[in-house]
């Protein structure tokens, strides 16, 4: 964890174990943090959604009296259903696969938050499974949890370079079950409380609800891709991402999603238990956002030395990549294009790669995290 001697400290809150025991080994390592709790819920007509902000400010108080500390809440609420919301909304019209979560690290934790109240402080410490490490020219890396299954960082991905240098993740080096046993020593309220499941900040909705409420249903035809024979109908093409096989419906399965054709409502399938059409090894990511420094830019440094040509070409950059939130990295060749897109080239197909989704970049040893970028076929 940074050395935080001197500086002011904001502990963002959730309710959950993760954020209470990061409070705790601030206060062990003699940090005071002023503590707040980032208020949102269901959209104010949204009387069918249910929500656990009552649950939450319960266990974000418990917190803060058992280690006499000031807790503020602050409401985001419309900046929330104004920017991830329609973030989220306007990928789904267009047939991608969105990440809110992501986007909500970006704009509202590390974003909204920070204008309004975070830029009086040097710190924004989360419960998020991460780690930040600085380099010998004073850079700061976004770097892995040793925990592989709730390793955070490609929630992360999309952070502004400024952002990740104020951030902190006091549990960010310690696997779950030490978060749990901390927790149970500290006595937290939180201890045994499940993880949240749900999209960031929204607790229970369900996903295809929450969708439907802004676009509606609008069925269309599922095709076979092998056979071109009609399986019946889907409800809109927004309820379903590539690479999808539960929820589908249609017998004589298992059917894999292997694309959305928008312009003719077609929802595209494959049939079996492993189809080949159901995997690539090779796509695009648009607008690549770099973390720290665009590592075909650098040479000579932190083993980046000679990945641009002489003249200007540019060479393979092996990594390792995540598609979605999984404990699995895959190796991969990735070239930067000179429109700037970068072309990924996987050692081994993945099964549903879809548009819209962020394709996460890191090193060959799976530590530090160069950035991220939405995949295009």
């Amino acid at each position: 964890m940074k050395d935080l001697r001197g500086k002011k400290v904001a502990a963002l809150l959730s309710g959950g174990v993760d954020s209470s025991v990061a409070v705790a080994l601030l206060v062990e390592q003699g940090v005071r943090p002023d503590l707040w709790y980032i208020q949102i819920g269901p959209d104010r007509d949204q009387t069918d959604f249910t929500c656990t902000i009552e649950e939450d400010m319960e266990m974000a108080r418990a917190v803060a009296a058992k280690y006499r500390l000031p807790l503020e809440v602050i409401d985001l609420h419309r900046d929330y259903w104004e920017k991830v919301v329609d973030y989220t909304i306007t990928q789904v019209r267009q047939g991608l696969t969105p990440n809110p979560d992501v986007m909500c690290n970006r704009l509202i934790k590390f974003g909204v938050f920070d204008e309004r109240v975070g830029k009086d402080y040097d710190i924004i410490a989360t419960g998020h499974y991460a780690q930040t490490e600085e380099d010998a020219a004073g850079r700061t890396w976004l770097c892995t949890s040793p925990d592989p299954v709730k390793d955070q960082t490609d929630f992360l991905a999309q952070l502004q370079p400024w952002q990740l240098q104020k951030a902190c993740f006091p549990i960010g080096h310690l696997p779950k079950a030490e978060v749990r046993a901390i927790a149970e020593r500290e006595h937290l309220l939180a201890a045994h409380r499940k993880d949240s499941q749900g999209i960031c900040f929204l607790g229970k909705i369900d996903y295809n609800d929450y969708i439907r409420k802004y676009l509606g249903d609008n069925p269309g035809q599922v095709i076979d891709r092998e056979t071109g024979r009609v399986l019946g109908l889907h409800r809109g093409l927004w309820f379903h991402t590539i690479g999808q096989r539960k929820g589908l419906g249609f017998s004589g399965g298992p059917w894999y999603v292997v694309e959305k054709d928008m312009r003719r409502n077609i929802l595209w399938v494959a049939h079996g238990y492993d189809p080949i059409a159901a995997y690539s090894d090779h796509f695009h990511v648009t607008a690549p956002h770099w973390l720290t420094v665009n590592p075909f830019e650098v040479e000579g440094s932190n083993g980046f030395d000679g990945l641009n040509g002489a003249n200007g070409s540019h060479l393979n950059l092996p990594v390792t990549l995540k598609i979605r939130h999984t404990p699995d990295f895959c190796p991969a060749v990735v070239t930067q294009l000179p429109d700037g897109r970068l072309e990924i080239q996987t050692e081994r197909p993945l099964q549903g790669v879809a548009p819209g989704q962020f394709c996460v970049l890191y090193d060959e040893q799976k530590h530090r995290c160069y950035g991220s970028g939405e995949i295009r076929l």
